[in-house]
């Protein structure tokens, strides 16, 4: 039996901002395979794409998976369809512990673009104030906590915009 397509119209696009560890990316494939999310690499990465590790992460979800790497972070911008200052276009909500709004607080829309940063350091300041990050959003942690794992909260908030969709395309 053959597995079916990935969407072709994801409901969320899920930003790596210059990841670093392959098996979280490999991690960030299968949750973008099972959720019809897609998946973005900004450049430079720490890893090679053909690392075990990764691919291990990943199982046989690479081939269920939607994932696009690009050079920079305005190439992933304009490929997502991300909104220029003052004009319509895709919601870009930075992730960060440096915010006020709760992820849960979002109400989240089709084509939203979902930024996360590298491990360890998150997202740089220059990406955070970027003119074309909408929002800055966090996802509450217990105090003197640093970080959740990449994909760990990729997930939280994936999830979270999946349900409030409905679930579009689940199976029953």
């Amino acid at each position: 039996m053959t597995p079916p397509a990935p969407p072709s119209d994801p409901f969320v696009h899920v930003v790596y901002y210059e990841p670093r560890i392959p098996g979280n990316t490999g991690s960030a494939i299968r949750l973008a395979a099972v959720t019809g999310a897609r998946l973005h690499l900004v450049e430079p990465l720490g890893f090679d794409l053909s690392e075990a590790k990764l691919k291990r992460a990943g199982l046989d979800y690479h081939d269920l998976a939607v994932m696009d790497v690009h050079p920079d972070f305005d190439a992933a911008l304009d490929a997502v369809g991300a909104a220029a200052p003052g004009a319509p276009g895709a919601r870009v909500l930075a992730f960060t512990a440096h915010a006020d709004v709760t992820y849960t607080d979002v109400d989240y829309r089709p084509g939203d673009v979902l930024l996360f940063g590298p491990e360890p350091t998150g997202l740089p300041d220059d990406v955070l104030h970027h003119p074309r990050v909408t929002d800055r959003v966090r996802i509450p942690m217990l105090p003197g906590r640093r970080s959740l794992n990449l994909t760990n909260a990729a997930s939280i908030v994936v999830y979270e915009a999946w349900r409030q969709a409905g679930f579009p395309g689940a199976a029953s």
